[in-house]
């Protein structure tokens, strides 16, 4: 079987400077995820977040401002130049609290062992390839505390009708056009962790609008 095609590191950056704020609308059916994610991840004792992917920053907006304690620091790094800009822009009001870095796609980040309490990725581990995520949860695993969690969130397969329908054509449109679903793909994330280094805490499957989003919990084994 051929590895399935995503796209290159300058075809995702192109496709998100294009989709800019637009970004924000597709919060119909990610809500659904983020709530758990939120509600799973214990937020309220994390004093200090990585964010990969972070779009826009609305989601760490919402942690900063209803979730993390107020001395918690977040780190959001993204490929993109517009969404890094318009990241900035969201999280001007946290001050020093907040740093947004634009990154080249490389999935290594400098910092020392063990330096977070989160490490966070909402749908980019759906939009990488499984040789590029299974490299992000290493790095991922290096960069958390013994007690630290990573909290993912991502499209996957519908099991119920309507679900299933829509992650299969979902799929299809990747297949043919990745650019026009966003380079992302229905994945399934729990295939990719190496189990004998990460224990699960929270994995489920929850849908909005039709659109299957699988939520993952786990901290450093």
């Amino acid at each position: 079987m051929t590895a399935r095609r995503t796209l290159s590191y300058s075809e995702v950056e192109a496709v998100y400077d294009r989709i800019g704020a637009w970004q924000d609308t597709q919060v119909f059916y990610e809500a659904p995820a983020f709530d758990l994610l939120v509600s799973r991840g214990h937020f309220e004792t994390a004093r200090s977040v990585m964010e990969v992917g972070c779009g826009t920053g609305r989601f760490a907006e919402r942690l900063l401002s209803t979730h993390c304690p107020s001395a918690a620091r977040y780190v959001g790094h993204d490929l993109s130049e517009t969404m890094v800009r318009i990241a900035r822009t969201r999280l001007a009001s946290f001050e020093t609290r907040a740093t947004v870095r634009r990154t080249d796609g490389r999935l290594s980040f400098d910092a020392p062992d063990g330096r977070y309490d989160r490490v966070v990725a909402t749908y980019l581990l759906d939009l990488l390839s499984r040789d590029d995520a299974r490299t992000f949860l290493g790095e991922a695993h290096r960069l958390l505390r013994d007690d630290g969690r990573l909290c993912l969130a991502g499209l996957t397969r519908g099991r119920s009708l309507l679900p299933w329908c829509v992650s299969r054509l979902w799929n299809a449109l990747h297949r043919s056009r990745p650019e026009w679903v966003g380079g992302c793909r229905p994945l399934r994330q729990r295939t990719l962790l190496d189990e004998a280094r990460w224990a699960v805490q929270t994995h489920a499957t929850v849908t909005g609008w039709g659109v299957p989003s699988e939520v993952l919990v786990a901290t450093p084994a």
